[in-house]
């Protein structure tokens, strides 16, 4: 005969598996014991990236009703589709650490929680539709691949069907930009200038350097990060360079060359005043973005009361079934 271990002992036992996990490389579940510090620092990055996702469907959003041709608008409409359901996997995947989703939807509504700066940038033309795909989902992917391997069971799985949906976003922003060099010379002319304006904030979507990360450092002890963030981005120059020789699109960096000793491109400085000053609320579109974050949950609350009672009458019935 066995008996349960008491709830002190699995306590008392709860650092040292922890840390065990951690050293095997292996998954943290939400049953398992883990330090206040990992589930607040897993609650800020998985919320803030959910955020960003619900947030990143604006941008594209508005072009659905505009994009050139009926193929365009479908694929679009998929797209902006594909992150509202990244958003909704994301915000599962943080709730299990014992966070509600409506707190932390709350915070982003009420600017308390942070999303990716790179969503507080207007898009005046189709072609940015392309240098979205292309840069910022490709900067995505780069971020994003290696945390499928994240500590945290829940966020990992969640980054794998994630991460296949963001390599065809890449492709398709690719696509976009590759017709319309292909096209007509205003159409490239848009192209260049649509790069020209996305290119440095896509860097910049990584973090700034690592001696300005404060968070990196723990988050790679607990593996829950895999890279710095200039690594990360260094890995990024390095995959988007050629891609940019096929495009026939120029980097506006007048630095960018390859370092035979490094094996790697080099690229010039970036403006981290400009990040600070998107991050701290002061970009193009942040209240553009809140302010119809907001109106869209207001104008949705009756959606939410019809769920809730359809779901308590249907509690009720199984009820009375049983």
């Amino acid at each position: 005969m066995t008996t349960a271990t008491p709830a002190r002992e699995l306590d008392e036992a709860g650092p040292a598996r922890f840390e065990e996990l951690i050293a095997a490389d292996q998954k943290v579940e939400p049953a398992d014991w883990m330090p206040d510090a990992y589930r607040r620092t897993l609650v800020r990055q998985i919320s803030q990236h959910a955020h960003s996702e619900i947030i990143g469907m604006q941008p594209e959003g508005n072009w659905i009703t505009r994009a050139p041709s009926l193929q365009r608008k479908a694929i679009l409409m998929a797209k902006v589709q594909d992150e509202a359901g990244h958003g909704l996997y994301l915000y599962s995947a943080a709730q299990t650490l014992g966070t509600p989703r409506e707190e932390m939807y709350e915070q982003l509504l009420t600017g308390k929680a942070k999303y990716s700066s790179i969503f507080n940038y207007l898009t005046p033309t189709w072609a940015d539709m392309g240098s979205i795909g292309w840069l910022v989902d490709g900067a995505a992917i780069c971020n994003q691949v290696p945390l499928c391997r994240a500590s945290y069971g829940p966020y990992a799985r969640a980054m794998v069907r994630i991460c296949k949906e963001e390599s065809f976003h890449q492709r398709q922003g690719f696509e976009i930009l590759l017709a319309l060099m292909n096209g007509t010379q205003a159409q490239r002319v848009m192209a260049q200038e649509s790069v020209n304006r996305w290119y440095a904030p896509a860097l910049m979507m990584f973090g700034p350097p690592d001696d300005a990360s404060p968070n990196s450092a723990q988050s790679m002890a607990w593996n829950i990060k895999r890279f710095s963030n200039d690594d990360l981005r260094q890995r990024f120059v390095d995959m988007i360079v050629p891609q940019a020789e096929i495009l026939g699109v120029t980097l506006p960096d007048p630095d960018l060359r390859w370092n035979e000793e490094r094996g790697h491109w080099d690229y010039g400085d970036l403006d981290w005043d400009e990040f600070r000053e998107v991050l701290a609320g002061r970009g193009q579109a942040n209240s553009i973005r809140i302010a119809k974050r907001r109106r869209a949950h207001e104008d949705g609350a009756w959606v939410r009361e019809a769920a809730r009672a359809y779901a308590e009458k249907q509690q009720a019935r199984e009820k009375v079934a049983s």
